[in-house]
């Protein structure tokens, strides 16, 4: 079991702080709370953290707004927490980038889990980068594994983890239709439980970065119903 691994909750409802501090030190975890968006990232500039369970909905800094600066600073994996059956939030949660989300009310097993399987995977550096780690070259682009930087028409930009990792799979594999399930097994990893709309989420993504223009791909293209393919 992992143990001593710090979880910085940030969330603003008491009665979730306490069973959430409660639940995780139960399993082993160091925790930390914080009530409000400015208190969390206060905790995570002087402490630091494992994992971030952030709230979306917060007062004053939103969850967002913390994730945002949390990411200007460090790629520490994040879980999002947010209002139940509320579409808007989860997508908010998807674009943003996190590492995976969940909504309220929560199993307390599920979650666990749920932040096991982010941990082993940032610990693992599963999908940070392809299994081929040499700078990769094509169709004007170049990929550099070691920097997690994309360089295309001279511009050079640095990408998340799991967008570059997404990116050089499918580069990698230029030509091949991959399935949405083996993307998602290689860049997420097998035990993913998010949901699968993130991968979808991470190709638009991808698209803005490197099509002329997104609305009409011409390199990342979808094979409905089965994946994705790098056309060079």
């Amino acid at each position: 079991m992992m143990t001593e691994a710090r979880i910085l909750v940030v969330e603003d409802e008491e009665s979730y702080r306490d069973s959430l501090q409660f639940l995780l030190e139960r399993e082993g975890f160091s925790v930390a709370l914080a009530a409000t968006g400015t208190a969390g990232l206060d905790a995570f500039i002087r402490d630091g953290a494992d994992l971030i369970l952030l709230d979306l909905m917060l007062p004053g800094m939103s969850g967002p707004e913390v994730f945002k600066a949390v990411r200007e600073r460090s790629d520490v994996p994040v879980i999002m927490v947010t209002a139940k059956d509320d579409q808007v939030d989860r997508i908010i949660g998807l674009e943003l980038g996190a590492d995976d989300y969940v909504t309220k009310p929560y199993s307390g097993r599920e979650l666990v889990a749920r932040i096991r399987a982010v941990l082993r995977r940032y610990a693992a550096g599963a999908g940070d980068i392809a299994d081929e780690p040499e700078r990769l070259t094509i169709a004007g682009i170049t990929l550099d594994p070691e920097r997690l930087q994309l360089t295309r028409d001279g511009q050079t930009q640095s990408l998340p983890p799991k967008e570059f990792a997404l990116l050089h799979l499918l580069a990698q594999n230029a030509g091949r239709v991959l399935p949405r399930q083996v993307i998602i097994d290689r860049v997420w990893g097998s035990d993913y439980f998010g949901d699968t709309k993130t991968l979808d989420v991470h190709i638009k993504r991808i698209r803005s970065r490197v099509e002329a223009d997104p609305s009409e791909p011409t390199l990342i293209q979808t094979v409905r119903g089965v994946g994705y393919s790098f056309e060079a």
